[in-house]
Parts: structure tokens; C-alpha cells; sequence
């Protein structure tokens, strides 16, 4: 669906977002004065120890706010706004819903590139050197919609997912509260070879001590990596290529060496690699990924 002639500034706006960066831009819309109706967010969950729910990350913004919030996305359709803001809502809006209310997504990559959930992700495996926020139309086909406007900025060699998308979500708030106040202008359709950004599961976390070094860092990268010791889940944090300083523990990859820099044992807390290396009984690389 294309977007009606948008006015300088929505007079009512309603947000769908739900981790963590999303929060910026929301916050960054209230902070330029619109009037967001409604949050719409993904439903409490139980997150981390204790089997205790507790809202998303944009829900409790949303309520630190003041702002209505909802996990019903028919609800936006119901408080009078002209514009649908989606950021990371990590769900699929029905047709009849884009059908009554325009939407405008800020996705973090260079579309057609990373159309998907995990674009940062795959653009960090895929050894992308750049990447962006795109501000597209929201339609029922997959990331498709035509762009409004977009922003670059380069992947460093170490750079890790949550860091980037730090990064991407100030860009992108800064991008949409410009567009907004000036007012979005016509669509542009996006133009090369789609890739698609699958999400990424645990087993695809798991680290291959085969694999050249510079894949296992870009894996650690993404977050989530792991490894087996002596039958035991380590997670990996971060590595290095070079020399990782006197916490690090070099170990063999596929085509050379790897510096574990912070890992975490099972059932204990996130440690420099050379702290755990020093309470084994053996060689670090005796039971690596067994």
C-alpha cells in the first residue's frame, strides 16, 4: 500500500516495536513532539531466572512514558492515527490492518540485502563491510517495500551484533524523525538481488574449531556462540585474531590460531578466558568442542 501525501509532522502516530533498539526511536519520536497514540508491543514473557514474566523492552519504555501500550496489533487501527511506526516488531501485520493504516519500518540493512529477521546477524557472517537503516514501506511481502530514505555506516573488524545495532537504531531514529519533519516523499523501489536474513537457532551458534579463524570470530561476533569442553557448554563472548592480551588463551582454528578473550563455563559467570583456562586440569584444547 502506498502512503497517502504525508504531512510535515502525523498528527497521531502508533509504534510497534518490541527488543531493546526499537526503544530509541520511540523515545526519539516523543522527544520531537509527535503524539504516539499507541504502543504495540509483543506480549510479557518469562525472561532470565525465576520463571517470572516481565514486558518488553519498548512495553516498559512505552510505560515509563505514559503511553498506552497493547499487544493486540488491531488495536492500532482504533486510536486515530495516519501513520504506523514498526521497529523490530518481530511480527507479521495482517493486510487488512496495512490495508487502514499506512506504515513506514526502519530495517537495519541495505535492501535488498538482509530482507529478514536477523540482517545484523548475516551481514556480520557474511563479512559485510558496510551496512545501513533503510526507511521503507511496510506491504504484506517480506522487507519489499520501496525505500523513503537511507543511512551507511561501516562494520568495523570487531564490531559485534549488539553493538551494532546500537549504532543502527541511533541512525535510524535519527533518520525517521528528519523524514517526518519534512514530510515523506515518494517511495523508491528497491533495486538489485534479494538475500535473505534467516534467523539464526542455537545449533547454527555452534562453533566449528575447523572453520578458519576469521569465520569463528565473526560467529562469536554475532553473539551467542558456543562450544562443548569435556561434555561441558562453554559460551564464547569474545575472541581475537591477534593477540588478545595476557587474559587471552590462544587456541587452533581450521587455518591457524584464535585468542579466546572472555568465556563463560556452564552454570558460572562470564570470566576472562585465561582466569577459566587457569582453573583446568589439563590443556584447554584436550577437550575443546568434545
Amino acid at each position: 500500500m502506498s502512503l497517502p501525501p504525508a504531512p510535515r509532522r502525523p498528527r497521531r502516530l502508533v509504534f510497534l516495536g518490541t527488543p531493546e533498539p526499537s526503544v530509541v526511536p520511540l523515545r526519539a519520536l516523543v522527544e520531537a513532539g509527535h503524539d504516539v497514540g499507541l504502543v504495540v508491543s509483543q506480549p510479557d514473557r518469562r525472561r532470565g531466572r525465576g520463571g517470572r514474566t516481565s514486558p518488553s523492552p519498548v512495553k516498559q519504555a512505552a510505560l515509563d512514558l505514559g503511553l498506552a501500550v497493547t499487544d493486540t496489533v488491531d488495536d492500532a487501527l482504533t486510536v486515530g492515527a495516519d501513520l504506523g511506526v514498526v521497529v523490530a516488531f518481530g511480527r507479521l501485520i495482517k493486510p487488512h490492518v496495512l490495508a487502514e493504516l499506512p506504515m513506514v519500518n526502519i530495517h537495519f540493512s541495505l535492501l535488498p540485502r538482509w530482507r529478514g529477521a536477523a540482517p545484523v546477524e548475516r551481514a556480520i557472517l557474511a563479512g559485510d563491510e558496510r551496512t545501513g537503516v533503510d526507511l521503507m514501506v511496510v506491504e504484506e511481502g517480506l522487507d519489499t517495500g520501496g525505500i523513503y530514505d537511507r543511512a551507511e555506516l561501516p562494520i568495523g573488524p570487531d564490531d559485534t551484533a549488539a553493538e551494532l545495532r546500537e549504532r543502527l537504531a541511533r541512525l535510524g531514529a535519527e533518520l525517521l524523525v528528519a523524514n517526518l519533519a519534512r514530510g515523506l516523499g515518494e517511495p523508491v523501489p528497491q533495486q538489485g538481488e534479494p538475500t535473505y536474513a534467516h534467523k539464526l537457532d542455537v545449533a547454527d551458534l555452534e562453533i566449528d574449531w575447523s572453520a578458519p579463524a576469521e569465520m569463528i570470530h565473526r560467529l562469536v561476533r554475532v553473539g551467542g556462540a558456543w562450544t562443548s569442553h569435556h561434555g561441558h557448554r562453554l559460551k564464547v563472548w569474545r575472541t581475537s585474531l591477534g593477540r588478545g592480551g595476557r587474559d587471552a588463551v590462544e587456541v587452533p582454528a581450521g587455518d591457524g590460531a584464535i585468542w579466546l578473550v572472555e568465556v563463560q563455563p556452564e552454570g558460572r559467570r562470564r570470566m576472562p578466558a585465561a582466569a577459566w583456562a587457569n582453573g583446568l586440569a589439563g590443556r584447554v584444547t584436550d577437550g575443546l568442542g568434545r
